[in-house]
């Protein structure tokens, strides 16, 4: 009996070693996997504060609180069933998915640049007077989630595509962590985004002349944060979409623009000596971006000129 319980425990160590490691493989993998999504998040961070837009103040938090609860329905409930079924029945299509998803953000930071060089806006802003507050607010809820549903599924692919674990509740769990972690990330820094202003008028309202000067501060960077952001958020855009279009077509048998790319990259590193490292990174991350830009542009004259899918507005 002694024996049968010592074999018993035994297995039950053996079992919670494995489970241990589980999770630590999970762990790792997830982490890893979600680097690799910076892009698309920065983005993600970068866009929503333009959804309180024009809101009362007393609103902005309840509204960012909805979109984050419809960007974990989105890729809990939606995208990560998806995604554990097509890893396990159709993986040779992941990498399909991913470069179609690479080819919109490179889409996206394009039609952004071309924007900024004074290009026509395409569609409705966020300037849009408001006649009924109500309305509005279901409206700009609703199109975020829209939003967060394509960003959201980029994030998954790119994560999936960046996952080695070997059973499929792994994958599922590793999905769902980058999917939770990813989304507290995101719409966590919004909210303190969104509010910065207000905390930095209670400060200048200070008698203290340390907190007035922080508040005015606070009250002055946010303009300059939502453009830093928006502006990193385009670049990383460009480079991620670039990034997944270069492997992808490397994948699946056309080498060009994977040759130009590392080619560029091992030559930068054969001349920059202690700095190769950072350099070649650069470099690549910079042709990366520059093949994303025109693989935009070129998705952007082919919609709007030839096709006229969703045609630019004049300003």
């Amino acid at each position: 009996m002694p024996s049968g319980l010592v074999a018993l425990l035994d297995d039950v160590s053996v079992i919670a070693r494995a489970a241990a490691a589980s999770a630590d493989d999970i762990t790792l993998a997830a982490s890893k996997a979600g680097s690799k999504t910076a892009g698309v998040v920065i983005d993600d961070a970068a866009v929503t504060p333009s959804y309180v837009t024009g809101l009362t103040p007393a609103r902005e938090l309840p509204i960012i609180w909805a979109i984050t609860k419809g960007s974990l329905f989105n890729k809990l409930v939606i995208l990560l069933p998806g995604a554990i079924l097509l890893s396990e029945f159709l993986p040779w299509l992941i990498i399909w998915i991913l470069m179609l998803g690479g080819a919109f953000l490179c889409y996206e930071g394009a039609e952004k640049v071309m924007e900024k060089l004074g290009g026509a806006k395409h569609g409705k802003t966020v300037e849009d007077e408001i006649t009924d507050p109500v309305k509005f607010e279901k409206q700009r809820i609703a199109g975020a989630v829209r939003t967060d549903l394509i960003l959201s599924a980029e994030i998954m692919a790119i994560t999936l595509n960046e996952l080695d674990l070997p059973t499929w509740w792994e994958r599922g769990l590793a999905l769902a962590l980058v999917a939770v972690v990813v989304t507290v990330v995101v719409y966590g820094a919004v909210a303190l985004i969104v509010k910065m202003d207000d905390v930095g008028l209670h400060l200048s309202q200070q008698e203290n002349g340390a907190s007035q000067s922080l508040g005015h501060a606070l009250v002055n960077s946010v303009p300059y944060l939502l453009t830093t952001l928006s502006v990193v958020g385009t670049v990383a855009m460009l480079w991620v979409g670039g990034g997944i279009i270069v492997h992808g077509t490397h994948e699946v048998g056309f080498d060009l623009l994977y040759d130009i790319a590392h080619g560029a990259e091992y030559w930068v590193k054969g001349v920059t000596g202690a700095l190769s490292g950072v350099a070649g990174w650069f470099t690549y991350a910079f042709i990366s971006g520059v093949i994303g830009l025109g693989l935009g542009v070129i998705i952007a004259i082919v919609l709007h000129k030839v096709l006229g899918v969703g045609a630019y507005e004049a300003h």
